[in-house]
């Protein structure tokens, strides 16, 4: 299925031929001089799009810093004055839209939190129906395409046609490397079915860790998405709202320099090869199996620690064959090769019960 959105390109003035959209600047407003002082050094990398900053900061319990609201969008006036560079802030209300056009913001997002709640993204839309401004859509916070692609719709329906998407990673229950997972299967879906809306990857919620935000911008760009929203402080040490996964702008700098960017396509542009969309899944679904894993090998060794402090045998048979005879029989309906299954089957067994034996080990080694 494909959804025809009615789109523009998203603010011609921010292209630098040959390099992705780039949105960078500190998770929250802290103050002018903060702001000045990371726009200054973002300007002089003379590698910026456009500069952003949190204004209003949605929080899970009260008591957390929670933006410093009308008068950050004053501080945004001042960098735009001084830098020449456009901004960006997110909007979760009516009332922060009305407020961030009043005071010429020029890029708005849709946050994680708002995208989720069709009311929410309704009101923003009628607030800004018409108006010639870009606008730029967080995934939900669970992984729900439908409800993503919806957010997207209701503002495209209310005249927003400077429209794209911003892949910021999926809330996940299991222990990852990330602070959301990135689920990549989703975005390139969007890209599959809405042809032709831009997608832009933001790193550091992914991520949640400065020093892990290279990796997944170039995975990014990897995957053809069309720019980065960077978490850049001039101080992230002390930042009242996400310190861990913001970097230094001698850190982004350095990191936009040392990206490598995709070879031209010999295909229409704005396309991919049927190849390139199979190896993009692959790579996506791959990810998940290494996430699988390494929580399954977490289990294992839970398990582990509970036989050592209730003196059982390592291994346990009827269960390891109660395990090889489901699991060979799920794959066999699942049109996989039975012997394939097994061998799988019993690598993982195998680095399964070395982990538990050296556990074991372990516990023996200290009585001595």
């Amino acid at each position: 299925m494909k959804i025809d959105l009615k789109l523009t390109p998203i603010a011609n003035h921010l292209e630098d031929p040959g390099w992705p959209l780039l949105i960078a600047g500190p998770c929250s407003a802290e103050s002018e001089r903060q702001m000045l002082d990371t726009a200054r050094q973002l300007k002089a990398s003379n590698r910026i799009s456009c500069f952003r900053a949190g204004i209003w900061k949605p929080r899970t319990r009260p008591g957390a810093f929670e933006g410093v609201g009308e008068i950050g969008l004053e501080w945004m006036q001042a960098v735009k004055r001084e830098t020449g560079l456009l901004t960006a802030c997110e909007v979760a209300t009516a009332e922060h839209a009305r407020l961030a056009m009043k005071y010429g913001v020029d890029i708005l997002w849709v946050g994680a939190r708002t995208s989720a709640n069709p009311f929410s993204v309704q009101e923003i839309a009628d607030t800004i129906k018409g108006c010639p401004v870009t606008v730029l859509v967080k995934n939900p916070v669970n992984p729900d395409l439908q409800l993503w692609i919806g957010a997207l719709e209701r503002l495209n329906r209310a005249g927003i046609t400077r429209l794209a998407a911003i892949h910021r990673g999926f809330s996940a229950y299991e222990k990852t490397p990330f602070r959301n997972a990135p689920l990549w299967n989703i975005a390139i879906e969007l890209k599959t079915i809405c042809p032709g809306l831009p997608i832009i990857c933001d790193p550091s919620h992914i991520t949640g860790a400065r020093e892990l935000v290279p990796l997944v911008a170039q995975k990014a760009l990897d995957l053809d998405m069309h720019g980065l929203m960077v978490e850049v402080h001039n101080n992230p040490d002390v930042a009242k709202s996400d310190a861990a996964q913001q970097l230094l702008p001698v850190d982004y700098a350095r990191m936009i320099r040392d990206l490598r960017l995709r070879e031209a396509s010999p295909l229409k542009a704005g396309t991919l090869s049927a190849l390139d969309a199979y190896r993009q899944e692959i790579d996506a679904l791959d990810d998940g199996i290494m996430q699988k894993l390494a929580r399954r090998m977490e289990l294992s060794r839970k398990i582990g620690e509970y036989k050592r402090e209730n003196n059982l045998m390592v291994l346990q048979l009827s269960r390891w064959e109660e395990i090889l005879h489901h699991r060979a029989a799920l794959g066999k309906a699942m049109g996989m090769d039975e012997g394939f299954v097994k061998k799988l089957l019993e690598l993982v067994h195998e680095e399964s019960i070395n982990l538990q034996a050296e556990i074991m080990n372990e516990a023996a080694l200290k009585k001595n």
